[in-house]
């Protein structure tokens, strides 16, 4: 995703990149991309970054464990330092919403995050907000689904349909949201000059399809197998806690904040459009 939003803002303002291995900054640099060594979880590295970027994208994820997200909080403590950036945008997830039993939702659900990860993210977020206040900036926060893409390494369900994972039987299915890579790009890249002070935005495209209908479409177009069904109470014995969480939330994302507000047009309205164009 990096890699594709750079491609939009280059030609238009210097690109910087942080990155805590000293061994990537010769490919940034290759890729035109001013290369800025510091980690998030080492808040002493990050002095450079303070009064020099003008609009940032923050898309670290929080750290694996805990409950709390010092790698956001420690950027956004540095930001404040010096002259804060125009403009600060949050890449976060669907998930802060939590198991919304399948129910239409909008930006103004009550945030409701049922595990660990999420709760991460919604401290992540709270983060945000507080420098915007703090700064009187704008900072946008994108509540991103699953992401795709044809050309991303593991960004299409092709390896787990070759591994036969079961999927959840039509009656205890879940719906899932989803948004390719290229489209997420622009909406990172929009945010920054578009989003409104304070505001989020739910990043997904206009798929409705809950989980297993959506990997017997992959299925079908990759003239795969369809996955085994199986019940809710089978998926807790034999699939892994990562995988069973994602089978316990259901929810349809309504984007028409990101349609009005930045203005984004979709190049991929729907997942099966979005595996069939070439990369």
């Amino acid at each position: 995703m990096g890699l594709r939003l750079n491609a939009l803002l280059q030609g238009r303002l210097r690109v910087m990149a942080l990155t805590s291995s000293p061994i990537r900054t010769q490919a940034l640099r290759a890729m035109g991309i001013t290369p800025l060594v510091g980690d998030l979880d080492q808040p002493a590295t990050l002095q450079r970054l303070s009064g020099i970027a003008t609009r940032v994208v923050h898309l670290a994820p929080p750290p694996g464990q805990g409950w709390r997200d010092p790698r956001t909080l420690a950027l956004v403590r540095v930001l404040m330092r010096r002259t804060p950036p125009l403009s600060l945008v949050y890449g976060s997830t669907s998930g802060v919403y939590g198991n919304c039993q399948g129910d239409w939702i909008d930006e103004t659900r009550r945030l409701h995050p049922e595990t660990p990860r999420a709760t991460r993210r919604v401290d992540a977020e709270a983060h945000i907000r507080w420098f915007g206040r703090a700064s009187g900036l704008r900072t946008a926060i994108l509540r991103i689904p699953g992401i795709y893409a044809p050309d991303r390494d593991g960004g299409t369900p092709r390896a787990r349909l070759l591994k036969a994972v079961p999927v959840l039987r039509v009656q205890d299915d879940v719906y899932t949201n989803h948004i390719h890579a290229d489209d997420l790009a622009r909406a990172c890249q929009l945010a920054l000059w578009r989003g409104a002070a304070q505001r989020a935005y739910n990043v997904n495209d206009a798929t409705s399809l809950k989980m297993g209908d959506y990997f017997d479409a992959v299925a079908d177009l990759y003239g795969l197998p369809r996955p085994p069904r199986i019940s809710l109470a089978q998926a807790q014995q034999q699939l892994s806690p990562m995988l069973l969480s994602f089978m316990q939330e259901s929810r349809r994302m309504q984007n028409v904040r990101m349609q009005r507000e930045l203005r984004l047009q979709l190049r991929y309205p729907d997942v099966v459009t979005g595996l069939q164009a070439r990369p």
